[in-house]
């Protein structure tokens, strides 16, 4: 029987899974990601997850026939790495593909933008779905997927729609990860709308028992909060702000009929995440207005997106 493989390097969770040729899952995991102290210890993170997951399966490694690993940004396609990731400060360097492609005896291993296997997963998954539309993850970080007439947006180097440093704020009033002011991820990831909500709070002292002094203090503090604490509705109705401006510079750029909206943030609030992209944007968008939903696999989208490819050579393509 033919395994394949699909992997998912997220900021925070890694996920894998082993399946068969119809996409049937056969075993899967999921671990934290590891901080540090540096690339080589995810590496090795991600293989511990990859035999968990074959295990599950009763698959050797060494027997599966290919693979595709799906990873934050960015990207060097060349040599099939991760290299200086925003979300992971102080690593320089994660290798994707070689160390799974020894792990896996030299089957064929695929490397793709995570936001970029999301939309593959999409689109493989989703019947009907069109050929124009964007997986957009609001998690760790934001990313999109696009998909232009039916062909997947790479980009020479992997790094095509790397959305989440679209520039929302031209005031530059946070700084993003990456370094560079007012990008989008900068206001609306659940790695920053923690210290958003301390910003805003510094410049707005509206009443609030959001515990902001406390490191343990998350994005979902905040979302769970909504309705109930003065500071929380603001950050909120504030992220709905900028993740509009973000949405619709996406459907300038891409032309979406649909956005699908995966990641964590999304999919964990979609009262709080998707609704308000939806209220707002018919008033911003100046071309057609796309349908905004969640994206079909949720969690899963780009684990399984990873999959698809695996299974396609590649390409994603039914």
């Amino acid at each position: 029987m033919a395994a394949y493989l699909g992997v998912d390097l997220g900021a925070s969770n890694m996920r894998a899974a082993v399946t068969d040729g119809s996409a049937r899952t056969l075993g899967k995991a999921k671990r934290g990601t590891p901080t540090g102290p540096d690339g080589r210890a995810v590496e090795r993170a991600i293989l511990d997850l990859v035999r968990a997951a074959a295990s599950e399966a009763s698959v050797d490694p060494a027997g599966i026939d290919a693979a595709a690993i799906a990873s934050f940004g960015p990207l060097d396609l060349a040599t099939g790495t991760v290299t200086s990731p925003a979300n992971l400060p102080g690593i320089d360097r994660i290798r994707l593909q070689v160390p799974l492609e020894e792990e896996l005896a030299g089957a064929p291993v695929h490397v793709h933008n995570d936001a970029a296997a999301g939309v593959i997963g999409e689109r493989f998954f989703t019947d009907p779905i069109p050929d124009d539309v964007v997986y957009l993850t609001i998690s760790s970080g934001i990313g999109a997927g696009v998909a232009v007439d039916g062909a997947v947006l790479r980009g020479w180097d992997g790094n095509a729609a790397e959305v989440g440093h679209f520039v929302v704020d031209p005031a530059g009033r946070r700084t993003c990860g990456c370094g560079r002011d007012g990008h989008w991820e900068a206001y609306c990831s659940g790695e920053n709308i923690p210290d958003y909500a301390r910003d805003l709070h510094a410049a707005e002292p509206v009443e609030t028992d959001l515990p902001l002094s406390d490191h343990t203090f998350t994005a979902a503090d905040v979302f769970a909060a909504a309705d109930e604490d003065p500071l929380a509705d603001l950050v909120i109705d504030r992220i709905a702000d900028w993740n509009a401006i973000g949405v619709t510079n996406v459907v300038h750029a891409y032309a979406p009929l649909v956005v699908a909206l995966g990641g964590a943030v999304a999919t964990r609030n979609p009262d709080l995440v998707v609704e308000p992209i939806k209220e707002r944007i018919d008033a911003l968008v100046f071309t057609g207005v796309p349908e905004v939903r969640l994206a079909s696999l949720g969690e899963d989208a780009v684990v399984r997106g990873a999959v698809a490819s695996a299974i396609t050579g590649g390409t994603g393509e039914r």
